[in-house]
């Protein structure tokens, strides 16, 4: 099978279990039930579930395990979604090609539908029946989803993010806030996946864990990119939102030639670290891949 048919049909697999766990329209109170599933269900690229999948490809994890895993991280990322694009944050009026949550219902509802979606991805962890690691396993799930969620994770670097308008920061500076903001995730992800296997060890974790901080790194420096180069149409959001909120981004710091490379450089760290997982982990490199050659 093709690598895109396997990312085709781990898309499938955590749509049909999003629209398993959230919650019907027709049941009350149906606007905020709406919202959820407006935000949730939208046209994502799905890419924290896709690496919860590959991570156990790549250990050997049944995938109907990793369903509950792939769920949670992409609910918590659609609850970041909807409050990062809010009036008081960035201000955002498209996501994913379409309105905003707080333009497509209002600022209320979408406040709600994030808290919403954030308690569900927990619940989804600690009462998914196919997650079929150890009870030690599930706990730590748990525990990393909430600690790359919170203050020492994506909120904290949402916050980080928010002092930094209008202010120029050094390079270290600017890669402590995407390390919390946009890594913590990325690297909840591949934990997740990891965890779903009961015989992990920690050289494994450590392996993965280090990979997982390279691409996520990567991944927001080739936001950068482009949020310079890219067209409003394909990337889903305003061309040059960041520049005009005078937000520190790596372009500016490195030059956009400078910021390629970064992202390069950072790509080849990644699949250094696969080293010990062989073709299994192939899914892996292929992401690797994307995230430095996609155009939205």
């Amino acid at each position: 099978m093709l690598q895109s048919e396997i990312i085709n049909s781990w898309q499938q697999k955590v749509d049909q279990a999003l629209d398993h766990w959230l919650p019907a329209e027709n049941i009350q109170p149906q606007h905020l039930h709406e919202a959820m599933r407006y935000s949730v269900l939208g046209d994502g690229k799905r890419i924290r579930p896709i690496l919860v999948y590959a991570t156990g490809q790549a250990l050997e994890v049944p995938v109907d395990s990793l369903n509950g895993p792939a769920c949670a991280v992409e609910l918590i990322h659609a609850y970041s979604l909807i409050h990062d694009d809010l009036p008081a944050m960035d201000d955002d009026d498209l996501r994913r090609g379409r309105l905003t949550c707080h333009k497509a219902f209002d600022e209320a509802t979408a406040i709600l539908a994030g808290d919403a979606l954030q308690a569900l991805a927990f619940h989804v962890l600690a009462h998914d029946p196919g997650i079929q690691t150890s009870t030690e396993n599930r706990l730590k799930m748990i525990e990393v989803l909430a600690l790359s969620s919170g203050s020492r994770g994506m909120v904290g670097g949402q916050a980080i993010d928010l002092a930094s308008v209008g202010k120029d920061l050094t390079l270290p500076e600017l890669e402590n806030m995407h390390i919390h903001k946009t890594g913590a995730l990325i690297r909840a992800s591949v934990k997740l996946g990891a965890l779903a296997c009961p015989e992990i060890s920690d050289q494994q974790i450590e392996k993965l864990d280090q990979y997982a901080k390279c691409i996520g790194l990567a991944f927001q420096v080739w936001d950068d990119v482009l949020d310079i180069e890219g067209d409003t149409d394909v990337i889903g959001k305003p061309q040059g939102s960041d520049m005009e909120r005078d937000k520190p981004t790596y372009p500016n710091l490195l030059g956009l030639d400078g910021a390629k490379q970064t992202a390069m450089e950072l790509h080849g760290q990644a699949i250094e670290n696969l080293q010990d997982f062989g073709e299994k982990a192939d899914t892996l490199r292929w992401i690797a891949d994307y995230i430095v050659s996609r155009n939205k």
